[in-house]
């Protein structure tokens, strides 16, 4: 079978993409099923160049972006072909869209820190008046 690869734009022009590396799983909620498209399970933002930060619910993970050494392409696949020659098989083809390209990933590799807020601490003043 061939598939052709087809890239309207020039490299320089290319989206920009990186992949984000965890340790351990990441797991949704079962209430979710199989609906994770547009998921949004957490927060990520650049503290400095270079070094990242990414929260997820009540934990930060800290991480550093780093070179690949190949890049990797993103492909979006279509199928081309007639529609009055789509009853035989060997009509009908796939050509794969360029749509971003990966130089960079970002890798999380120490564990999350807790992000826990400090209790609410009552006044001493308050909790001798509740003793009298």
């Amino acid at each position: 079978m061939q598939i052709r690869l087809k890239c309207t734009c020039r490299e320089e022009e290319c989206r920009e993409w990186s992949i984000i590396e965890l340790q351990g799983v990441v797991e949704s909620h079962p209430s979710l099923g199989e609906h994770l498209q547009n998921l949004e399970i957490g927060r990520l933002c650049c503290v400095s160049e270079g070094n990242y930060t990414f929260t997820v619910g009540y934990h930060e993970l800290s991480g550093t972006k780093m070179a690949l050494k190949k890049p990797l392409v993103v492909l979006k696949k279509k199928k081309v072909g007639d529609a009055c020659e789509s009853d035989s098989s060997d009509s009908s083809g796939v050509e794969l869209e360029v749509i971003g390209i990966i130089r960079h990933r970002i890798l999380f590799k120490t564990r999350p820190k807790a992000l826990i807020s400090k209790p609410l601490v009552k006044d001493k003043k308050n909790l001798n008046d509740l003793k009298s």
